[in-house]
C-alpha cells in the first residue's frame, strides 16, 4: 500500500511538473517576423536601409536581448525583387510555411498593394514599411494592415506647406505608378492657393528626361509669378537632370521631398531649394535618434539614411506592441493593442490612427544649404510640421 501511494504521488508530481513546463515551453517559442523587401531590383538601396534599421530598432527596443517576455525575436528575410506577384507569393509562404507571427515590408507600393489581400486571407498583421501609396491605408486597406512609413498624403501635405502660396504656379514630375500618381493626387488636394497647370508622368526606369522636361517648361515658361516643378520620384534615374535645360532662363525653380543621401548629391545644384522631408539624420532632436545615429556611425562609419529611420521605427512599433501584450502574438490581441498605440521612434512619437492604422508623425520643412563638408545638399530645418498641423484624410472605405 505504501509503495502504491509513492507511485501515485510520483505520477501526480509528474503531472504537475508537466503542467508547469508546458507553458514555459510555449512561452519560449520564437516570435517569427518575416521581412519582405527589395534586396535586389530598382529599389534595392531603399530595401537594404530598411533592413538595417529594422534590426537596429529591434535591438534597441529590446535592450540588446532580441527577446520579449522570454521569447526570442527571429527575423527571416525574403527578396521580392520589386515584383508584385513574387511579393504576394513570398508573404503567403511566410505566413503558412514559415509560421511568421507578423510580417514587415515591402519597399515598393506596387508590391504592397499585391500583398494586402494575403494578410487578410491569413488573418495576420502586415506592418507596411516603407511603401508610400495612399491606397495602402486607403481604399485597398484591411484591418490587418498597419503602416509606420509615411503615406503620400503626409508627403504631399507637408510639401504643400512649403509651396502653397499665392501666385505660385506648379507643374509636377512623377513616376507612372501608384507611388507617383497617389503622391501627385494628394499634393493637388492639399494645395489651397497655388495652381497645378501640368502633370508629367514618366516610366519608372526613365533615364532621359529631356522630352518630359521640355513639356514641363512649355507649361510654365509663360506663366506670371513664381514657377515651380515639384518632383516626386523614387529609385533609379535622376529627374534633377532637368536642370541641364537651364531652368533659370525661364525663372523656373525645382522643389521636392527628401531622399536618400546619394540621391541628395544633386541637391547641391539647388541651394535654397525648399520642400518637406520624412527624415534627415541631423534634424530630429531626441534620445532615440541620437542612439540610432551613434550606433550607425559605429557600425558603418556613416550616418543613417532616410529608410534606416523607417526600419528602426517599425522595429520600435513591434517591440512596443509585444511588450504590451506580454509577448503574446495572437493577431486580434495585437490589433487591439496597436490601434491608437503611441511609440517612440527616431522621429519622435508616432501613433497608429485607429481608423486606418496609419502612423501619425512629424514631417520636416527644409531649405537646402550647400556645405563643402557634405557630399549632398544639406536640408536645414525651417519648421517641424507636427501631426496636428496636417489634416491627413482617412481614405479607407470600410
Amino acid at each position: 500500500m505504501h509503495r502504491r501511494s509513492l507511485i501515485a504521488w510520483a505520477s501526480l508530481a509528474a503531472t504537475f511538473v508537466s503542467a508547469a513546463v508546458l507553458p514555459a515551453m510555449a512561452q519560449a517559442k520564437d516570435i517569427v517576423v518575416a521581412h519582405i523587401y527589395s534586396k535586389t531590383g530598382p529599389l534595392e538601396a531603399y530595401g537594404k536601409q530598411t533592413q538595417t534599421g529594422l534590426m537596429m530598432g529591434l535591438d534597441y527596443a529590446t535592450g540588446g536581448t532580441m527577446t520579449v517576455n522570454g521569447r526570442k525575436i527571429v527575423v527571416i528575410e525574403k527578396d521580392d525583387q520589386g515584383k508584385p506577384d513574387l511579393g504576394k507569393s513570398l508573404l503567403a509562404t511566410a505566413y503558412s510555411d514559415d509560421k511568421a507571427d507578423l510580417a514587415v515590408g515591402p519597399t515598393s507600393s506596387g508590391v504592397a498593394l499585391a500583398m494586402l489581400p494575403v494578410a487578410e486571407e491569413y488573418k495576420k498583421i502586415l506592418l507596411v514599411e516603407p511603401a508610400v501609396a495612399d491606397s495602402i491605408t486607403g481604399e485597398k486597406w484591411n484591418k490587418y494592415i498597419f503602416r509606420t512609413g509615411r503615406n503620400s498624403s503626409q508627403d504631399a501635405i507637408s510639401n504643400a506647406v512649403a509651396l502653397d502660396k499665392p501666385g505660385v504656379t506648379i507643374a509636377t514630375l512623377a513616376q507612372d505608378y501608384a507611388f507617383g500618381r497617389d503622391g501627385v493626387k494628394a499634393f493637388k488636394e492639399a494645395l489651397k492657393t497655388a495652381r497645378v497647370v501640368h502633370e508629367e508622368y514618366l516610366p519608372t526606369n526613365t533615364t532621359d528626361f529631356t522630352a518630359g522636361a521640355q513639356r514641363l517648361i512649355d507649361a510654365l515658361k509663360d506663366k506670371p509669378g513664381r514657377k515651380v516643378i515639384w518632383i516626386v520620384w523614387a529609385g533609379a534615374g535622376n529627374p534633377f537632370k532637368i536642370a541641364d535645360l537651364d531652368l533659370k532662363r525661364y525663372g523656373i525653380e525645382v522643389a521636392t521631398g527628401g531622399n536618400i543621401l546619394p540621391a541628395m548629391a544633386s541637391f547641391k545644384n539647388f541651394p535654397g531649394m525648399e520642400g518637406a522631408t520624412y527624415y534627415y539624420f541631423g534634424i530630429p532632436k531626441n534620445p532615440v535618434n541620437e542612439a540610432m545615429v551613434a550606433a550607425h556611425y559605429k557600425q558603418f562609419k556613416a550616418p543613417p539614411d532616410f529608410f534606416t529611420a523607417g526600419g528602426f521605427s517599425a522595429g520600435m512599433a513591434i517591440v512596443t506592441a509585444l511588450k504590451k501584450t506580454g509577448g503574446e502574438t495572437g493577431t486580434h490581441k495585437l490589433i487591439s493593442t496597436m490601434e491608437g498605440m503611441s511609440f517612440d521612434t527616431p522621429k519622435g512619437t508616432m501613433t497608429f490612427r485607429k481608423e486606418d492604422h496609419q502612423a501619425m508623425q512629424s514631417m520636416y520643412h527644409f531649405r537646402i544649404k550647400v556645405d563643402p563638408a557634405f557630399a549632398w545638399g544639406v536640408p536645414e530645418l525651417v519648421h517641424e510640421i507636427t501631426p496636428a498641423e496636417m489634416q491627413i484624410p482617412i481614405r479607407n472605405q470600410r
